[in-house]
């Protein structure tokens, strides 16, 4: 299904993806109904010579010339090459045929083109960075000189803003190839070696003689995806090529005004997944003109703290609420136990593949595969919990520039944060953060509301107050000012003695910096995302937050004795004497205490929570239960977003509830 969507004032397209499952399917030719065993059995034949045809097509042309061949974009005559990349390669005339017997059509040659160019055309940027890191090699690997940084950043193409962390994995990639043979690699090609080949279908390439989709005219949540697979692993003639019909429910997230276009098929665990793609207009998202902007700064264990600013049209910045807390420490937890569960299982891999040694030890070599199915099984549950907690954290951060009337959020940019100097449980705990998966699923989320996302230096933003731009003074808590630590920041100027959670200072400066540097907002050329990569003096002398009239005239409130005790409660919260005696019904008599007896409740944050919602517990968060393997919801707490219009408030920490 194609069409042109009809775009209203303000408006522009926006191609996203969903995921769905074929579960079943019917064959056209035979009337036969097709199980999705049967289905994903008929899908993997098709793959598996896709497959096949990709890695012939990439093992000829894996190699520096030919990739730069492709990337310069023009052909032999001088004419630019088109954007479809199965066109780019026949008009290179890189052609590419089935095994010997077999018969596909030239739409299933158009699959394995499109997919054998885009892995080519994805190894450019690599070769660049690695050409560049190899051209200037340092004198010692693990420690550039400035002047090693800024040679090896100006022989990268692009160089000037790529995060130094991706040419230290690069470099620490090249050491290790050094290591095991006793040189410096050539190029990318001979680093990486020839990439895996997935099982996969593009259908894109494809036109209406091989693959169709259409949407349901009676229920906009169906669609009917038909194509052409073969009966037989090794297909004869075309006549052992026949249609299937494959209906499917369409994700709720795919608006019922979308255009749907074919989806890309995969086999993941015996069963066939259809990433969906399809395009819906969108309100268009400004680089300037905000006034009022979401800061977000990022944590540990407070994984997100968030909060809103307004600039007013006299260039003040005052802060609308307190803002709000994402804290996952549970799940931080529990995605810790399962890394190091992952290294452990790693460990007795290498083990086993070295005791091995090329030996034919049958009993040994089953050992061996049964650790690389665990293996697999637990990078699996690792990767379906950063996903999780990615799409709920992105879910939360724009539900609160939504609740906010919010135009813009800005987000401090961490690529190049190394984690070194804090021991080396708490260092690999940083650098296991999801970052980079949340600010993809804020981008695609905020997308949907015309909502900006911009990153923005992250320098001195937890140094200097909010309010005045001072150097402040960290303490352990507000009730220890003398004791030194990391959590509480105090303003040292006396004008000023702002005093709060130091992630709440960080999103005012965050949100105030993105602000004043509206005009300073580009759209980076490679990844298409906002990003502001300078400050400019001047403009960060204005990102001051203007204390509210309610904030300015409280009285002092700083802890100065111990916390009276409170009264106790005037009855217990489990009965201790029995119930009175009733007369037996049919209903029978109700259990002692609050709940029955004779089952385990399931567990919740809290006494009047239910299981599967994200809460915000009254009492400390205690992730002890991650540890012991409790659910996602349990231990991620958000602060519930305001649909209302936010009032000042006189409380400088807190959330927005």
């Amino acid at each position: 299904m194609s069409g042109k969507l009809r775009l209203g004032e303000g408006e522009t397209v926006r191609t996203a993806c969903a995921r769905a499952v074929l579960r079943a399917g019917v064959d056209e030719e035979t009337g036969e109904v097709l199980s999705a065993a049967v289905l994903a059995r008929r899908v993997g034949w098709c793959a598996d010579l896709v497959a096949g045809m990709v890695a012939a097509l990439i093992g000829e042309h894996w190699n520096s010339v030919d990739v730069e061949v492709l990337a310069c974009g023009v052909d032999a005559g001088g004419r630019r090459l088109p954007s479809n990349a199965w066109m780019a390669l026949r008009r290179l005339g890189w052609a590419v045929t089935a095994p010997g017997g077999v018969r596909v059509n030239d739409r299933v040659v158009r699959m394995a083109q499109e997919q054998a160019g885009r892995v080519l055309r994805s190894a450019v940027w690599r070769a660049g960075v690695t050409a560049g890191v190899l051209a200037v090699w340092p004198a010692d690997p693990c420690r550039r000189t400035p002047a090693e940084w800024d040679q090896v950043r100006q022989a990268i193409p692009g160089g000037q803003h790529l995060p130094s962390s991706v040419i230290k994995g690069r470099t620490r990639q090249v050491v290790t190839f050094g290591k095991a043979n006793g040189r410096l690699p050539v190029d990318v090609f001979e680093l990486e070696g020839v990439p895996r080949i997935p099982r996969m279908l593009l259908l894109a390439a494809c036109d209406r003689q091989q693959a169709t989709i259409e949407r349901s005219d009676t229920d906009p949540a169906k669609a009917l995806l038909r194509l052409q697979l073969p009966t037989r692993p090794d297909p004869r003639g075309y006549r052992d090529w026949t249609w299937v019909e494959c209906p499917t429910r369409l994700p709720s997230t795919v608006p019922a005004a979308a255009v749907l276009h074919l989806p890309t098929l995969r086999l993941i665990d015996g069963t066939v997944r259809a990433d969906m793609a399809y395009t819906h207009p969108v309100p268009k998202a400004a680089r300037t003109g905000h006034t009022v902007a979401v800061g977000v700064d990022w944590g540990l264990n407070t994984l997100i703290s968030a909060g809103a600013l307004r600039l007013g049209k006299d260039g003040r910045i005052t802060a609308l609420g307190a803002g709000g807390q994402f804290r996952a420490a549970g799940i931080l937890a529990k995605q810790h136990r399962l890394r190091r569960h992952s290294e452990r299982l790693h460990a007795k891999a290498d083990q086993y593949a070295r005791l091995l040694g090329g030996r034919p030890d049958e009993q040994l070599r089953a050992k061996h595969e049964v650790l690389a199915g665990e293996i697999r099984h637990v990078s699996a549950r690792r990767q379906n919990l950063n996903d999780a907690l990615a799409w709920a954290a992105a879910r939360w951060t724009v539900d609160q520039a939504i609740a906010a009337r919010a135009t813009a959020i800005y987000l401090e940019d961490l690529r190049s944060m190394e984690a070194k100097g804090m021991g080396r449980t708490l260092n690999t705990r940083l650098s296991q953060q999801v970052r980079g998966k949340i600010s993809d699923r804020m981008r695609h989320l905020a997308a949907e509301h015309g909502i900006a996302v911009v990153t923005v230096p992250a320098r001195n933003t937890s140094k200097h107050c909010p309010q005045c731009l001072t150097p402040l003074r960290h303490r352990r808590a507000p009730d220890k000012p003398t004791v030194a630590g990391w959590k509480w920041a105090i303003c040292p100027n006396q004008s000023c003695r702002w005093q709060g959670d130091r992630d709440n200072g960080a999103w005012r400066r965050i949100a105030a910096r993105g602000l004043t540097h509206q005009a300073k907002t580009i759209t980076d050329k490679t990844t298409g995302a906002m990003v502001i990569r300078t400050v400019v003096d001047t403009l960060e002398a204005s990102a001051v937050v203007t204390p509210s009239a309610a904030n300015a005239s409280r009285r002092d409130r700083s802890k100065t004795g111990p916390t009276r005790p409170h009264a106790s409660r005037p009855a217990p919260r489990r009965r201790g004497a029995p119930s009175p005696t009733r007369p037996h019904g049919q209903a029978g008599k109700r259990p002692e205490g609050h709940a029955p007896t004779d089952r385990k409740l399931p567990r919740a944050a809290h006494r009047h929570q239910g299981v599967n919602t994200i809460s915000t517990p009254t009492a400390g968060h205690r992730p002890r239960g991650a540890a012991l393997g409790a659910g996602f919801h349990l231990h991620a707490h958000a602060t519930p977003p305001r649909w209302e219009t936010i009032p000042e408030t006189p409380s400088d920490s807190g959330s927005l509830s």
